[in-house]
């Protein structure tokens, strides 16, 4: 009886820190901690990375007014702050709001062969027609047959006439190839009606 009452007093006292599975339990505990912590800081790894402030059209001469930095994670193929600032130079292609700047979308301006051409439309344009949109021209001699002069243009601004009462008189500024400026200028001369249609 006696020697029973021992070993449960035994078992019942607290261990030592001599004890190997008091050590051991620490040292998991610990590990585990270290663990959870590297996971979470790797998790929350993030490179600043160029993004548009607004919606961008190609030949937009980017500068610190309509970049912003983005701290996101990313892969490769992006404009990393401030090592690949692409001040001076212009977009090739329209960058939504928000939107990340590919490195790719971005060259020196002597590389750029777009040109801004103004086109007045006689038909009202839709309210979905803003800068970035993709769009294509129509024009109708005196004689009608309307034809298709200009395809998959970028816009890069619209002035729309407040006064017009949805009557038409907007001018859409579309980003043009440098050897598409002339067909498309003695098209809108000869013109007349001029509509700017939205692609989707």
């Amino acid at each position: 009886m006696g020697d029973d009452v021992q070993v449960v007093a035994a078992r019942l006292r607290p261990p030592g820190w001599r004890d190997p599975r008091l050590v051991v339990g620490v040292l998991l505990i610990v590990i585990a901690v270290v663990g959870v912590a590297l996971a979470l800081r790797a998790a929350d790894r993030t490179t600043p990375v160029y993004a548009a402030a607004g919606t961008l059209a190609p030949g937009t001469v980017l500068d610190d007014s309509n970049l912003v930095v983005a701290h996101v994670r990313v892969g490769e193929g992006y404009l990393e702050a401030p090592d690949d600032a692409p001040f001076g130079r212009v977009l090739t292609r329209a960058v939504g709001a928000g939107e990340l700047v590919p490195a790719g979308a971005v060259a020196a301006r002597e590389d750029f062969d777009g040109r801004p051409v103004a086109v007045v439309a006689s038909a009202p344009v839709a309210d979905g027609v803003d800068a970035g949109a993709v769009v294509d021209v129509w024009v109708t001699p005196d004689g009608g047959g309307s034809a298709r002069v200009g395809e998959s243009l970028v816009v890069s601004a619209v002035q729309r006439d407040d006064g017009s009462f949805g009557l038409g008189g907007e001018t859409v500024y579309v980003v043009v190839p440098a050897d598409q400026v002339g067909d498309l200028l003695d098209a809108l001369a000869t013109a007349a009606e001029v509509a700017v249609v939205g692609i989707g």
